[in-house]
């Protein structure tokens, strides 16, 4: 979404707590993994659900390491492995929540959890994606969300967010199923949202489309 080793990440009350040591968390990731290019609306890998996360090593490890190295040079809250090319259900991310706390953690294998009609509070703020670059647009999504899946060993985690981090859940989860946040817009607002983006340029590294 435009603006670690896991087992480091504990829970509580049924949440894993991802707001402690968040810069070391990430410069550890970030430093150990390489760059890659971010993949654009039109490519075949954003526009299908990814693999399920079925082995859980050093490979994998590696790939979450890039990930925040690819997400840091683009300077962004989040990433989903499909937006480097990956065909695996996992995605990455630094993002604040609406009172300015960090969170920073990875998830495999995510599924956003129903909420309660009472919890259903939509927010229609700006949205951006990396992988369509430059370009955004308002976007209701609920402001609290709940994603559940498993940390690079295979554990069972929950993460809470709400807000803007609410937001990075929802939209992340979204990628590795194949959908793009401009998947959820009206037509028209669909069509703007891809005129800015071939009006503008992106500010890293992006992979031709064929």
């Amino acid at each position: 979404m435009a603006s670690q080793q896991d087992t480091e990440q504990s829970v509580v009350d049924d949440f894993i707590i991802d707001t402690e040591d968040c810069e070391e968390r990430e410069r550890a990731h970030r430093e150990r993994g390489t760059s890659r290019p971010i993949t654009v609306v039109g490519n075949p890998v954003l526009h299908r659900e990814c693999r399920d996360v079925t082995e859980f090593g050093d490979e994998l490890a590696a790939l979450v390491d890039d990930m925040f190295a690819s997400q840091r040079t683009a300077e962004g809250v989040g990433l989903a492995a499909n937006q480097i090319g990956v065909d695996l259900k996992v995605f990455v991310y630094d993002c604040p929540d609406d009172e300015g706390v960090r969170h920073v953690g990875a998830v495999c294998n995510p599924v956003v959890e129903e909420l309660p009609a009472e919890r259903r509070v939509l927010d229609e703020s700006n949205e951006g994606c990396l992988s369509v670059p430059t370009a955004y647009a308002a976007l209701a999504r609920p402001d609290y969300a709940v994603v559940r899946g498993q940390d690079l060993e295979g554990n069972e985690i929950r993460v809470e967010g709400t807000g803007y981090f609410a937001r990075c859940l929802q939209h992340e989860t979204d990628h590795l199923y194949g959908r793009l946040y401009i998947d959820r817009l009206s037509k028209r607002d669909r069509k703007d949202a891809l005129q800015q983006m071939a009006e503008g340029t992106p500010r890293y590294e992006t992979v031709p489309n064929d």
